[in-house]
């Protein structure tokens, strides 16, 4: 199972947990959580006049490896006009445009979408069993 929360926080909200949102999916192959500002598609659905977040911007999905993979999916644009990073086992890491990356087994940790030209971002926290 793969649990996400996600708090949209702007730069005088920093720390709020206002507006949380809760999401989950079971371990099993093919399993998607979707995060973005399109809420016909994403079950974690971003402020609609948030731009830097594509319609759809993350995409979680279980593998047959047995593994959740976290992919940053490629919008309208070129460029992002956002940065996105993972926060696990202590360290941050960078997600290139486009880029997919497998979550730590048994772990937690967060994902901070991040607006390139203001205080803004949509952190989303995650949790699953190996």
């Amino acid at each position: 199972m793969l649990e996400l929360t996600m708090a949209a926080v702007s730069g005088t909200d920093e720390g709020a947990t206002a507006g949380m949102q809760m999401a989950d999916a079971p371990s099993t192959p093919g399993s998607v959580l979707r995060v973005g500002r399109d809420k016909a598609v994403c079950r974690l659905g971003t402020p609609s006049d948030w731009l830097f977040v594509s319609r759809v911007h993350l995409e979680f999905q279980y593998g047959s490896d047995g593994v959740w993979h976290l992919t940053w999916l490629r919008g309208s644009q070129p460029d992002p006009s956002s940065e996105v990073r993972i926060l696990a086992g202590g360290a941050a890491h960078p997600l290139a445009y486009g880029g997919t990356v497998a979550l730590p087994p048994g772990g937690s940790g967060e994902i901070v979408i991040q607006d390139r030209t203001s205080p803004r971002s949509v952190n989303v926290g995650f949790h699953h069993e190996a």
